[in-house]
């Protein structure tokens, strides 16, 4: 099959492991269809299994495999192949029900953001054929799909709290599958006081509010119609009812989208200031290039002001955080060595090193918690001797117990050398389990040589 109509080549990984569910009840593929154009089938008339397994998507993989696919269309997800990069190939079949899925409570939304597609001016609710999601429907997916399901993302377009069944949806979900790791965004603005604290006891693991400006001014210039006083509100009571239930759940971010009118210092520093008083665990700024005359010019990636703020940013870590000293940061000293010699391992045979890890931010690393993601650990990663990583999860080791700020700890990490003798590299990092690896936030590593015989 020739694939000449495509204008680049490109590859994708959604349709092997996740389904959107319409409002509706339609699934699609993507988070990026605002209007419902890549419908792979309707789970009003069919099983989810039989979707997943059906012709349409069958023949999307098989596309993919081959460098693209008609209808990806203008799907912003794909991922653009150099001219000579071979596509990733995977099974057509894959498995037997997705990993992942998204659940659109509905299209409709309380405010309207400037230029956006799913601001209720764009008629994104007529492309719906339901205004709001049956419950009936939405409970028969969950139980036929959540066996195989990781992690359900509790919204797509509109505000998911509009629908009056919503946190219900949320208990229900972690009720009947509590290792699924479930997780919204919000405006905050459809909840009450009493709602707030109802959704911290509803067992759902993250909530992202997103506000973007620290004054009601800045704040309304993109959320038309939106009020910072509530949403304030309720993430601040959602806050306080975690810290009185003494839960270590929800995990709540504030997420700021940086526009020309709301990136001045003085206002970001406020956003700081809000966010540690508050006690959210997480502030990050969020780099947009819409609306036209709206974005931060300030803030363009390669930028002096950018580089500044890059490990506070969204997307480009899962742990960069804007609020002072809450980004993790630690110190890894390899205690088992002298200084500049390698490690030594015979082929094959287990290896213990002795490490002393020091906590250089002002948040503790958890080692437990009634939760599996976030727990932090010690990581080894094998790498050549040049440094290229070789296997990134080589070797990990648990923390004695949760490292309060400006603490330090031994920890003893085993590894087996590998069989292939030959000069090696270690490079130790902490990692935040189902997260992302300190590094990428910019902490520093520890390399030391590692030499197998």
């Amino acid at each position: 099959m020739s694939l000449n109509y495509l204008a680049t080549r490109f590859s994708c990984s959604w349709p092997w492991t996740t389904l959107v569910m319409l409002c509706d009840g339609r699934m699609v593929c993507g988070c990026a269809d605002p209007y419902g154009r890549r419908v792979l089938g309707d789970a009003r008339r069919e099983s989810v299994t039989a979707i997943w397994s059906g012709s349409r998507i069958h023949a999307l993989r098989t596309d993919l495999n081959r460098a693209g696919s008609k209808f990806c269309g203008d799907c912003p997800l794909k991922l653009p192949l150099d001219k000579d990069q071979p596509p990733p190939v995977r099974d057509a079949h894959a498995g037997p029900l997705p990993s992942r899925l998204y659940i659109e409570c509905t299209a409709a939304c309380n405010i309207s953001c400037a230029q956006a597609c799913c601001a209720p001016e764009t008629g994104i609710t007529r492309t719906r054929e339901a205004g709001m999601l049956d419950f009936d429907l939405f409970r028969r997916v969950v139980e036929e799909t959540g066996a195989s399901l990781v992690r359900i993302d509790f919204f797509n377009y509109g505000e998911a709290f509009l629908h009056k069944r919503a946190i219900e949806m949320c208990e229900y979900i972690k009720s009947r599958f509590p290792n699924i790791y479930l997780y919204t965004s919000t405006n905050g603005l459809a909840l009450t006081e009493e709602q707030a604290r109802r959704l911290v006891h509803s067992g759902i693991d993250e909530v992202t509010f997103s506000l973007d400006g620290a004054t009601e001014e800045s704040y309304a210039r993109y959320r038309q119609r939106g009020r910072l006083d509530v949403a304030f509100r309720n993430l601040s009571v959602m806050v306080d009812e975690k810290r009185k239930a003494g839960r270590d759940v929800p995990f709540l971010n504030w997420r700021y989208i940086l526009f020309r009118w709301n990136d001045s210092d003085e206002e970001m520093e406020l956003a700081r200031r809000l966010a540690h008083t508050m006690g959210v665990d997480r502030l990050c700024w969020e780099i947009t290039d819409h609306p036209e005359g709206a974005f931060s010019r300030r803030f363009v990636p390669g930028s002096a002001d950018y580089d500044r703020i890059k490990h506070e940013i969204w997307d480009n870590s899962g742990l960069g955080n804007a609020i002072p000293g809450a980004t993790p940061r630690a110190r890894i000293d390899v205690r088992s060595l002298l200084p500049g010699l390698p490690v030594f391992a015979r082929s094959g045979r287990t290896v213990g090193i002795r490490t002393r890890v020091v906590n250089l931010s002002t948040r503790p690393f958890p080692a437990h918690a009634s939760y599996g993601r976030r727990l932090v650990r010690l990581g080894a990663q094998l790498c050549g001797a040049d440094g290229t990583v070789i296997e990134r999860d080589y070797a990990r080791a648990w923390l004695p117990g949760n490292l309060d700020p400006g603490r330090d700890t031994e920890i003893a990490i085993e590894m087996t050398a590998p069989t292939r003798p030959g000069r090696y590299a270690l490079k130790f990092d902490l990692v935040s389990e189902g997260i992302d690896w300190f590094e990428k936030s910019g902490s520093e590593t520890t390399i030391r040589a590692f030499w197998v015989t």
